[in-house]
C-alpha cells in the first residue's frame, strides 16, 4: 500500500532540488517543463518558497535557491556527525590514529566530526571546526579526486606533511550520497602510512556512506 502524500509539498521539494542543481537559476518556463506543471502552479510554488527564504528571483526573473536554504544547513553537520560517530570510532581504535570526516564547505574542507584513539601515548591534535584548502591534506584531495573520477567505489588518497609537518594522512572519499559532499580518513605522526590503513579507511568511509543513504 502505498503512503498518503502531499503533491505540493512534493513539487516544492523539486523546485528546490532543481535550482540547487544549477550554478545560473530557473526561469518559471523552465521549472514548468521540467516539472511538468502549467506556469500558474509554478508561480504559486514559488511565492510560497519566497516567503520562507528558500529561493530568491533576481532581475531577470531567474529563481535561485535563497539564503534560508543556510539555516537548513546549519542543522545537517550534527546529524551526519552522529551517523559517522561509530565508524569513527572503531576507526581510531583499531589503526590507532586520529579519525576523521570532513565534508566540503565553500572552497575549503571542514573537519565536522574527530575521534582520537584512547590507547596510543601519542596522536595527532586535530579538532571538529578545522579547515584547510581542498588542495591541500587527504581530506580535501580525496573529495577532488572523487570530483574527477566516474568510479562507484570509494579509493585511498595518502599524503603527507602537507597540513602538519612530520604527520601523515589518508582519507577516502564518501561515494553515493546524495547531497553531501565529503571524506573519511585519519592522520598519523608517520613518514608513511602504513599499508593496512588505507583499506580500513576505505571501509570506514563506505560504512559511513551507508548509515548517511
Amino acid at each position: 500500500m502505498t503512503a498518503e502524500t502531499s503533491q505540493t509539498l512534493d513539487r516544492g521539494l523539486r523546485v528546490l532540488k532543481l535550482l540547487a542543481d544549477t550554478d545560473h537559476g530557473l526561469t518559471v518556463t523552465e521549472l514548468s517543463n521540467k516539472l511538468g506543471v502549467n506556469r500558474t502552479v509554478v508561480y504559486r510554488l514559488l511565492a510560497t518558497l519566497e516567503q520562507h527564504a528558500l529561493v530568491r528571483r533576481d532581475l531577470g526573473g531567474r529563481a535561485r535557491v535563497g539564503l534560508g536554504v543556510l539555516r537548513l544547513g546549519r542543522q545537517v553537520h550534527p546529524l551526519v556527525r552522529e551517523a559517522a560517530l561509530p565508524a569513527l570510532r572503531a576507526l581510531a581504535e583499531d589503526i590507532g590514529a586520529t579519525a576523521h570526516l570532513t565534508l566540503v564547505d565553500g572552497a575549503e574542507a571542514l573537519a565536522v566530526a574527530v575521534v582520537e584513539p584512547t590507547w596510543t601515548d601519542y596522536h595527532v591534535a586535530y579538532r571538529a571546526g578545522f579547515r584547510h584548502p581542498l588542495d591541500r591534506g587527504a581530506a580535501g584531495k580525496a573529495i577532488l579526486a572523487a570530483r574527477q573520477g566516474s568510479y562507484t567505489e570509494a579509493r585511498c588518497t595518502l599524503t603527507h606533511g602537507e597540513l602538519e609537518a612530520g604527520a601523515s594522512g589518508a582519507a577516502a572519499a564518501l561515494v553515493g550520497v546524495t547531497g553531501i559532499e565529503g571524506s573519511v580518513g585519519v592522520v598519523m605522526l608517520a613518514d608513511s602510512v602504513p599499508e593496512r590503513v588505507g583499506p580500513r579507511v576505505v571501509d570506514a568511509a563506505r560504512e559511513v556512506a551507508d548509515a548517511l543513504r
